[in-house]
Protein backbone atom coordinates (compact mmCIF):
# COMPACT_ATOMS: atom_id res chain seq x y z
CA UNK A 1 0.00 0.00 0.00
CA UNK A 2 2.86 2.39 0.81
CA UNK A 3 4.34 1.77 -2.65
CA UNK A 4 1.01 2.49 -4.33
CA UNK A 5 0.55 5.72 -2.40
CA UNK A 6 4.10 6.76 -3.36
CA UNK A 7 3.43 6.37 -7.09
CA UNK A 8 0.21 8.39 -6.85
CA UNK A 9 1.87 11.33 -5.11
CA UNK A 10 2.44 14.39 -7.27
CA UNK A 11 5.76 14.89 -5.45
CA UNK A 12 8.16 11.97 -5.37
CA UNK A 13 11.64 11.51 -3.95
CA UNK A 14 13.63 8.98 -5.96
CA UNK A 15 16.91 7.60 -4.63
CA UNK A 16 19.28 6.15 -7.25
CA UNK A 17 21.79 3.57 -6.03
CA UNK A 18 24.86 3.36 -8.28
CA UNK A 19 24.11 6.88 -9.51
CA UNK A 20 27.57 7.22 -11.05
CA UNK A 21 26.85 4.47 -13.60
CA UNK A 22 26.48 5.26 -17.29
CA UNK A 23 22.85 4.09 -17.26
CA UNK A 24 21.66 5.20 -13.82
CA UNK A 25 23.33 8.64 -14.01
CA UNK A 26 21.43 9.87 -17.09
CA UNK A 27 18.18 8.49 -15.68
CA UNK A 28 18.75 10.51 -12.50
CA UNK A 29 19.20 13.65 -14.62
CA UNK A 30 15.98 12.89 -16.49
CA UNK A 31 14.09 12.35 -13.24
CA UNK A 32 15.27 15.70 -11.89
CA UNK A 33 14.28 17.50 -15.11
CA UNK A 34 10.88 15.76 -15.05
CA UNK A 35 10.17 17.21 -11.61
CA UNK A 36 11.24 14.46 -9.19
CA UNK A 37 13.34 15.07 -6.11
CA UNK A 38 16.58 13.15 -6.72
CA UNK A 39 19.31 11.80 -4.46
CA UNK A 40 21.66 8.84 -4.73
CA UNK A 41 24.72 6.90 -3.72
CA UNK A 42 27.76 5.15 -5.16
CA UNK A 43 30.82 3.26 -3.98
CA UNK A 44 33.34 5.83 -5.15
CA UNK A 45 33.70 9.22 -6.73
CA UNK A 46 34.10 9.45 -10.51
CA UNK A 47 33.89 11.86 -13.42
CA UNK A 48 30.20 10.92 -13.77
CA UNK A 49 29.49 11.78 -10.14
CA UNK A 50 31.16 15.17 -10.63
CA UNK A 51 29.17 15.63 -13.83
CA UNK A 52 25.90 15.05 -11.96
CA UNK A 53 26.87 17.40 -9.16
CA UNK A 54 27.71 20.08 -11.71
CA UNK A 55 24.21 19.64 -13.14
CA UNK A 56 22.32 20.16 -9.91
CA UNK A 57 22.22 16.69 -8.35
CA UNK A 58 24.35 17.38 -5.30
CA UNK A 59 22.67 15.07 -2.78
CA UNK A 60 24.99 12.14 -3.54
CA UNK A 61 26.58 9.96 -0.87
CA UNK A 62 29.78 7.97 -1.44
CA UNK A 63 28.55 5.52 1.14
CA UNK A 64 26.15 2.64 0.48
CA UNK A 65 25.72 1.54 4.07
CA UNK A 66 22.46 1.01 5.94
CA UNK A 67 23.34 3.92 8.22
CA UNK A 68 23.76 6.34 5.32
CA UNK A 69 20.47 5.58 3.56
CA UNK A 70 18.60 5.52 6.87
CA UNK A 71 19.90 9.03 7.58
CA UNK A 72 18.77 10.16 4.13
CA UNK A 73 15.31 8.63 4.59
CA UNK A 74 15.00 10.26 8.01
CA UNK A 75 15.95 13.68 6.62
CA UNK A 76 13.78 13.39 3.51
CA UNK A 77 11.55 10.32 3.09
CA UNK A 78 12.39 8.19 0.03
CA UNK A 79 9.45 7.10 -2.14
CA UNK A 80 11.24 4.99 -4.75
CA UNK A 81 14.62 3.25 -4.53
CA UNK A 82 16.04 2.64 -8.02
CA UNK A 83 19.12 0.44 -8.22
CA UNK A 84 21.64 -0.65 -10.81
CA UNK A 85 21.56 -4.29 -11.90
CA UNK A 86 25.06 -4.72 -10.50
CA UNK A 87 23.79 -4.17 -6.96
CA UNK A 88 21.99 -7.48 -6.52
CA UNK A 89 24.53 -9.37 -8.64
CA UNK A 90 27.39 -8.25 -6.42
CA UNK A 91 25.46 -8.53 -3.15
CA UNK A 92 21.86 -9.86 -2.97
CA UNK A 93 21.79 -8.64 0.64
CA UNK A 94 22.93 -5.10 -0.16
CA UNK A 95 22.33 -2.91 2.95
CA UNK A 96 20.47 -0.18 1.05
CA UNK A 97 18.09 -2.63 -0.61
CA UNK A 98 17.38 -4.51 2.63
CA UNK A 99 16.68 -1.27 4.46
CA UNK A 100 14.26 0.01 1.80
CA UNK A 101 12.45 -3.33 1.68
CA UNK A 102 12.04 -3.31 5.45
CA UNK A 103 10.74 0.27 5.37
CA UNK A 104 8.13 -0.49 2.70
CA UNK A 105 9.83 1.79 0.18
CA UNK A 106 9.17 0.86 -3.44
CA UNK A 107 12.29 -0.74 -4.99
CA UNK A 108 13.04 -1.56 -8.61
CA UNK A 109 15.70 -1.62 -11.27
CA UNK A 110 15.88 1.34 -13.67
CA UNK A 111 13.67 -0.26 -16.33
CA UNK A 112 10.54 -0.13 -14.17
CA UNK A 113 11.08 3.52 -13.26
CA UNK A 114 11.68 4.52 -16.88
CA UNK A 115 8.59 2.58 -17.99
CA UNK A 116 6.58 4.48 -15.39
CA UNK A 117 7.96 7.78 -16.66
CA UNK A 118 7.22 6.97 -20.32
CA UNK A 119 3.70 5.81 -19.52
CA UNK A 120 2.79 8.83 -17.41
CA UNK A 121 4.23 11.26 -19.97
CA UNK A 122 2.76 9.45 -23.00
CA UNK A 123 6.04 9.18 -24.91
CA UNK A 124 6.96 6.75 -27.70
CA UNK A 125 10.19 4.81 -27.17
CA UNK A 126 12.90 4.80 -29.81
CA UNK A 127 15.35 2.17 -28.53
CA UNK A 128 18.88 1.42 -29.70
CA UNK A 129 20.16 -2.02 -28.65
CA UNK A 130 23.19 -4.12 -29.53
CA UNK A 131 26.38 -5.62 -28.19
CA UNK A 132 28.48 -2.92 -29.78
CA UNK A 133 27.81 0.46 -31.35
CA UNK A 134 24.65 1.29 -29.40
CA UNK A 135 26.05 4.31 -27.53
CA UNK A 136 27.42 5.89 -30.71
CA UNK A 137 24.24 5.12 -32.64
CA UNK A 138 22.10 6.55 -29.83
CA UNK A 139 24.15 9.75 -29.83
CA UNK A 140 23.81 9.99 -33.62
CA UNK A 141 20.02 9.64 -33.45
CA UNK A 142 19.90 12.38 -30.80
CA UNK A 143 22.08 14.60 -32.99
CA UNK A 144 19.87 14.10 -36.03
CA UNK A 145 16.68 14.90 -34.14
CA UNK A 146 18.31 18.08 -32.84
CA UNK A 147 19.45 19.12 -36.32
CA UNK A 148 15.99 18.73 -37.86
CA UNK A 149 14.39 20.59 -34.96
CA UNK A 150 12.22 17.89 -33.40
CA UNK A 151 11.95 17.99 -29.57
CA UNK A 152 13.14 14.83 -27.83
CA UNK A 153 13.82 13.32 -24.47
CA UNK A 154 16.70 10.85 -24.24
CA UNK A 155 19.20 8.84 -22.24
CA UNK A 156 22.69 8.01 -23.54
CA UNK A 157 25.54 6.27 -21.74
CA UNK A 158 28.29 8.80 -22.47
CA UNK A 159 28.91 12.53 -22.28
CA UNK A 160 28.08 14.30 -25.54
CA UNK A 161 29.20 17.80 -26.59
CA UNK A 162 25.75 18.75 -27.89
CA UNK A 163 23.63 18.00 -24.81
CA UNK A 164 23.43 16.32 -21.44
CA UNK A 165 23.71 12.57 -20.90
CA UNK A 166 20.05 12.57 -19.95
CA UNK A 167 17.40 15.07 -21.03
CA UNK A 168 13.68 15.39 -20.46
CA UNK A 169 11.56 17.59 -22.71
CA UNK A 170 7.87 17.71 -21.76
CA UNK A 171 6.79 18.53 -25.34
CA UNK A 172 8.66 15.58 -26.89
CA UNK A 173 6.80 12.80 -28.66
CA UNK A 174 9.79 10.45 -28.63
CA UNK A 175 12.13 9.20 -25.92
CA UNK A 176 15.46 7.97 -27.34
CA UNK A 177 16.97 5.26 -25.17
CA UNK A 178 20.17 3.24 -25.17
CA UNK A 179 18.56 -0.11 -24.35
CA UNK A 180 21.09 -2.31 -22.58
CA UNK A 181 20.70 -6.09 -22.74
CA UNK A 182 22.62 -6.59 -19.48
CA UNK A 183 20.37 -8.28 -16.90
CA UNK A 184 17.76 -8.42 -19.70
CA UNK A 185 16.93 -4.76 -19.08
CA UNK A 186 15.76 -4.14 -22.64
CA UNK A 187 13.06 -6.81 -22.40
CA UNK A 188 11.04 -4.54 -20.09
CA UNK A 189 10.10 -2.30 -23.02
CA UNK A 190 7.88 -2.36 -26.10
CA UNK A 191 9.54 0.21 -28.38
CA UNK A 192 7.80 2.14 -31.11
CA UNK A 193 10.99 1.67 -33.14
CA UNK A 194 14.25 -0.15 -32.46
CA UNK A 195 17.71 -0.13 -34.01
CA UNK A 196 19.98 -3.15 -33.56
CA UNK A 197 23.53 -1.82 -33.91
CA UNK A 198 25.34 -5.17 -33.87
CA UNK A 199 25.06 -8.50 -32.07
CA UNK A 200 27.71 -10.88 -30.73
CA UNK A 201 27.54 -12.96 -27.56
CA UNK A 202 28.30 -11.02 -24.37
CA UNK A 203 27.35 -10.78 -20.67
CA UNK A 204 27.95 -14.48 -20.18
CA UNK A 205 26.93 -14.41 -16.52
CA UNK A 206 23.42 -13.40 -17.64
CA UNK A 207 23.30 -15.41 -20.88
CA UNK A 208 25.15 -18.72 -20.25
CA UNK A 209 24.96 -19.77 -23.91
CA UNK A 210 25.09 -18.04 -27.26
CA UNK A 211 21.58 -19.29 -27.91
CA UNK A 212 20.29 -17.58 -24.75
CA UNK A 213 21.75 -14.29 -25.97
CA UNK A 214 20.25 -14.66 -29.43
CA UNK A 215 16.85 -15.56 -27.99
CA UNK A 216 16.83 -12.41 -25.87
CA UNK A 217 17.44 -10.22 -28.93
CA UNK A 218 14.76 -12.03 -30.89
CA UNK A 219 12.33 -11.42 -28.02
CA UNK A 220 13.27 -7.74 -27.90
CA UNK A 221 12.69 -7.41 -31.64
CA UNK A 222 9.32 -9.18 -31.37
CA UNK A 223 8.26 -6.56 -28.79
CA UNK A 224 9.17 -3.67 -31.14
CA UNK A 225 6.67 -2.26 -33.58
CA UNK A 226 9.45 -1.60 -36.12
CA UNK A 227 13.10 -2.72 -36.14
CA UNK A 228 16.12 -1.77 -38.24
CA UNK A 229 18.80 -4.48 -38.25
CA UNK A 230 21.90 -5.26 -40.31
CA UNK A 231 21.81 -8.25 -42.67
CA UNK A 232 24.61 -10.10 -40.86
CA UNK A 233 22.81 -9.67 -37.53
CA UNK A 234 19.52 -10.78 -39.08
CA UNK A 235 21.30 -13.91 -40.31
CA UNK A 236 22.89 -14.44 -36.89
CA UNK A 237 19.49 -14.16 -35.20
CA UNK A 238 17.61 -16.12 -37.86
CA UNK A 239 15.43 -13.16 -38.92
CA UNK A 240 13.88 -12.41 -42.29
CA UNK A 241 12.53 -9.16 -43.65
CA UNK A 242 8.84 -8.53 -42.96
CA UNK A 243 6.58 -5.50 -42.44
CA UNK A 244 8.02 -4.96 -38.93
CA UNK A 245 11.71 -5.66 -39.74
CA UNK A 246 13.81 -3.55 -42.10
CA UNK A 247 17.12 -5.20 -43.03
CA UNK A 248 20.04 -2.87 -43.76
CA UNK A 249 22.92 -3.79 -46.09
CA UNK A 250 26.47 -2.55 -45.56
CA UNK A 251 27.00 -2.22 -49.33
CA UNK A 252 24.23 0.40 -49.61
CA UNK A 253 25.45 3.00 -52.14
CA UNK A 254 24.58 5.99 -49.94
CA UNK A 255 26.97 4.82 -47.19
CA UNK A 256 29.80 5.99 -49.45
CA UNK A 257 28.48 9.53 -48.98
CA UNK A 258 29.20 9.37 -45.25
CA UNK A 259 32.55 10.93 -44.39
CA UNK A 260 33.01 9.97 -40.74
CA UNK A 261 36.28 8.24 -39.84
CA UNK A 262 36.00 4.48 -39.41
CA UNK A 263 33.84 1.93 -41.20
CA UNK A 264 31.90 1.06 -38.05
CA UNK A 265 31.12 4.73 -37.41
CA UNK A 266 29.77 5.01 -40.94
CA UNK A 267 27.59 1.93 -40.45
CA UNK A 268 26.26 3.30 -37.16
CA UNK A 269 25.55 6.57 -38.94
CA UNK A 270 23.60 4.86 -41.73
CA UNK A 271 21.45 2.96 -39.22
CA UNK A 272 20.70 6.25 -37.44
CA UNK A 273 19.89 8.03 -40.70
CA UNK A 274 17.62 5.20 -41.86
CA UNK A 275 15.61 5.15 -38.62
CA UNK A 276 15.23 8.92 -38.29
CA UNK A 277 14.20 9.17 -41.93
CA UNK A 278 11.45 6.61 -41.30
CA UNK A 279 10.11 8.58 -38.34
CA UNK A 280 10.54 12.17 -39.49
CA UNK A 281 10.17 11.68 -43.28
CA UNK A 282 13.11 14.04 -43.72
CA UNK A 283 14.86 14.19 -47.10
CA UNK A 284 17.81 11.76 -47.21
CA UNK A 285 20.34 14.29 -48.51
CA UNK A 286 19.60 16.58 -45.58
CA UNK A 287 20.13 13.79 -43.02
CA UNK A 288 23.42 12.76 -44.64
CA UNK A 289 24.65 16.35 -44.49
CA UNK A 290 23.71 16.52 -40.81
CA UNK A 291 25.36 13.22 -39.85
CA UNK A 292 28.58 14.17 -41.65
CA UNK A 293 28.86 17.01 -39.11
CA UNK A 294 28.41 14.68 -36.12
CA UNK A 295 30.84 15.96 -33.44
CA UNK A 296 31.45 12.66 -31.66
CA UNK A 297 31.10 11.78 -27.98
CA UNK A 298 33.08 11.07 -24.85
CA UNK A 299 35.44 8.08 -24.88
CA UNK A 300 34.86 7.33 -28.55
CA UNK A 301 38.23 8.28 -30.01
CA UNK A 302 38.20 11.28 -27.69
CA UNK A 303 41.36 13.38 -27.65
CA UNK A 304 42.76 13.63 -24.12
CA UNK A 305 46.00 15.36 -25.12
CA UNK A 306 47.79 16.01 -28.43
CA UNK A 307 48.28 12.57 -30.02
CA UNK A 308 46.57 10.73 -27.12
CA UNK A 309 43.03 9.33 -27.48
CA UNK A 310 40.59 7.33 -25.35
CA UNK A 311 38.16 4.82 -26.83
CA UNK A 312 35.50 2.72 -25.09
CA UNK A 313 36.66 -0.55 -26.67
CA UNK A 314 36.71 -3.66 -24.49
CA UNK A 315 35.58 -6.57 -26.69
CA UNK A 316 37.13 -7.81 -29.95
CA UNK A 317 34.27 -6.29 -32.00
CA UNK A 318 34.63 -2.91 -30.27
CA UNK A 319 38.42 -3.07 -30.64
CA UNK A 320 38.09 -3.67 -34.38
CA UNK A 321 35.74 -0.70 -34.57
CA UNK A 322 38.19 1.50 -32.68
CA UNK A 323 41.09 0.31 -34.83
CA UNK A 324 39.16 1.12 -38.01
CA UNK A 325 38.87 4.74 -36.85
CA UNK A 326 42.43 4.96 -35.53
CA UNK A 327 44.09 3.52 -38.65
CA UNK A 328 42.12 5.81 -40.95
CA UNK A 329 43.08 8.84 -38.87
CA UNK A 330 46.73 7.76 -38.67
CA UNK A 331 46.89 7.08 -42.42
CA UNK A 332 46.08 10.73 -43.10
CA UNK A 333 48.95 11.93 -40.90
CA UNK A 334 51.46 9.14 -41.48
CA UNK A 335 51.54 8.19 -37.79
CA UNK A 336 52.11 4.83 -36.16
CA UNK A 337 49.23 3.54 -34.02
CA UNK A 338 50.14 2.55 -30.46
CA UNK A 339 47.45 0.89 -28.33
CA UNK A 340 47.11 0.62 -24.57
CA UNK A 341 44.45 -1.96 -23.76
CA UNK A 342 42.63 -2.69 -20.51
CA UNK A 343 40.13 -5.59 -20.71
CA UNK A 344 36.82 -4.99 -18.95
CA UNK A 345 36.15 -7.75 -16.37
CA UNK A 346 38.07 -10.97 -15.93
CA UNK A 347 34.95 -13.11 -16.44
CA UNK A 348 34.63 -11.89 -20.03
CA UNK A 349 38.17 -13.00 -20.77
CA UNK A 350 37.32 -16.65 -20.09
CA UNK A 351 34.94 -16.52 -23.07
CA UNK A 352 36.96 -14.21 -25.35
CA UNK A 353 40.40 -15.83 -25.33
CA UNK A 354 40.23 -17.08 -28.89
CA UNK A 355 38.41 -14.05 -30.29
CA UNK A 356 41.25 -11.56 -29.99
CA UNK A 357 43.51 -12.94 -32.73
CA UNK A 358 43.76 -10.11 -35.30
CA UNK A 359 41.61 -7.45 -33.60
CA UNK A 360 44.63 -5.14 -33.09
CA UNK A 361 45.60 -5.35 -36.75
CA UNK A 362 47.24 -2.09 -37.77
CA UNK A 363 48.83 -1.39 -34.37
CA UNK A 364 52.60 -1.10 -34.19
CA UNK A 365 52.64 -1.85 -30.47
CA UNK A 366 50.07 -2.93 -27.85
CA UNK A 367 50.57 -2.38 -24.11
CA UNK A 368 48.20 -4.86 -22.41
CA UNK A 369 47.28 -4.03 -18.80
CA UNK A 370 45.50 -6.06 -16.12
CA UNK A 371 41.75 -6.52 -16.50
CA UNK A 372 39.45 -3.99 -14.84
CA UNK A 373 37.55 -6.03 -12.27
CA UNK A 374 33.78 -5.64 -11.77
CA UNK A 375 30.94 -8.09 -11.01
CA UNK A 376 33.46 -10.94 -10.98
CA UNK A 377 32.90 -14.63 -10.32
CA UNK A 378 35.20 -15.38 -7.36
CA UNK A 379 35.56 -18.98 -8.52
CA UNK A 380 37.27 -17.93 -11.77
CA UNK A 381 41.02 -17.46 -11.78
CA UNK A 382 42.35 -14.08 -12.92
CA UNK A 383 43.84 -14.48 -16.40
CA UNK A 384 47.10 -12.47 -16.63
CA UNK A 385 47.91 -10.23 -19.63
CA UNK A 386 50.68 -12.57 -20.79
CA UNK A 387 48.21 -15.41 -21.27
CA UNK A 388 45.71 -13.22 -23.10
CA UNK A 389 48.46 -11.90 -25.37
CA UNK A 390 49.42 -15.46 -26.33
CA UNK A 391 46.07 -15.79 -28.11
CA UNK A 392 46.86 -13.03 -30.60
CA UNK A 393 47.73 -14.13 -34.13
CA UNK A 394 51.01 -12.23 -33.64
CA UNK A 395 51.81 -12.14 -29.89
CA UNK A 396 55.07 -10.26 -30.55
CA UNK A 397 53.11 -7.02 -31.13
CA UNK A 398 52.03 -6.86 -27.45
CA UNK A 399 53.63 -6.64 -24.02
CA UNK A 400 52.11 -6.68 -20.54
CA UNK A 401 52.04 -3.37 -18.67
CA UNK A 402 50.82 -1.75 -15.46
CA UNK A 403 49.32 1.68 -14.81
CA UNK A 404 52.54 3.07 -13.39
CA UNK A 405 55.41 5.46 -14.01
CA UNK A 406 57.03 3.11 -16.53
CA UNK A 407 53.92 3.04 -18.74
CA UNK A 408 53.59 6.80 -18.46
CA UNK A 409 57.20 7.12 -19.63
CA UNK A 410 56.58 4.81 -22.61
CA UNK A 411 53.52 6.86 -23.59
CA UNK A 412 55.50 10.09 -23.37
CA UNK A 413 58.19 8.59 -25.61
CA UNK A 414 55.63 7.58 -28.23
CA UNK A 415 53.98 10.99 -28.17
CA UNK A 416 57.37 12.69 -28.49
CA UNK A 417 58.08 10.50 -31.53
CA UNK A 418 54.84 11.70 -33.14
CA UNK A 419 52.94 8.42 -32.74
CA UNK A 420 49.17 8.19 -32.26
CA UNK A 421 48.46 6.59 -28.88
CA UNK A 422 45.00 5.10 -28.35
CA UNK A 423 43.79 3.85 -24.96
CA UNK A 424 41.06 1.22 -25.18
CA UNK A 425 39.19 0.63 -21.93
CA UNK A 426 35.64 0.21 -20.69
CA UNK A 427 36.01 0.66 -16.94
CA UNK A 428 35.02 3.60 -14.75
CA UNK A 429 36.74 4.98 -11.67
CA UNK A 430 40.31 3.72 -11.35
CA UNK A 431 40.37 2.46 -14.94
CA UNK A 432 42.98 3.08 -17.64
CA UNK A 433 40.84 5.95 -18.96
CA UNK A 434 40.64 7.51 -15.49
CA UNK A 435 44.40 7.11 -14.97
CA UNK A 436 45.24 8.70 -18.31
CA UNK A 437 43.05 11.74 -17.65
CA UNK A 438 44.81 12.29 -14.33
CA UNK A 439 48.30 11.85 -15.81
CA UNK A 440 47.85 13.59 -19.18
CA UNK A 441 44.63 15.62 -19.03
CA UNK A 442 44.69 19.40 -19.03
Amino acid sequence: MNAVRSILKSYMHVFFSGIGGTAIGPLALIAKQAGFEVSGSDKQNSQYIEYLRAHGIDNIHLDQSRRAIAAQHEAQPIDWFVYTSALTLENPDAPELLYCTEQGIKTSKRDEFLSHLLQTKGMKLLAIAGTHGKTTTTAMVIWLFQQIGLPISYSVGAKIPFGEMGHFESSAEYFIYEADEFDRNFLAFEPHLSIISGVSWDHHEIFPTREDYQAAFREFISQSQQTFVWQEDADYLGLTSNPTITILNSDQTEIKELHLAGLYNRLDAWAAVSAVRAIAKTELRQLIDHINRFPGLSRRMEKIAPGLYSDYAHTPEKIRGGMSVATEMAAETGQKVIVIYEPLTNRRQHYMLNDYRDCFSGATKVYWTNSYLAREDPSQRIIPPEELISHLADPSVAVSAKLDAELKSRIEEHLAAGDMVVAMAGGGGGSLDDWLRKEFGT
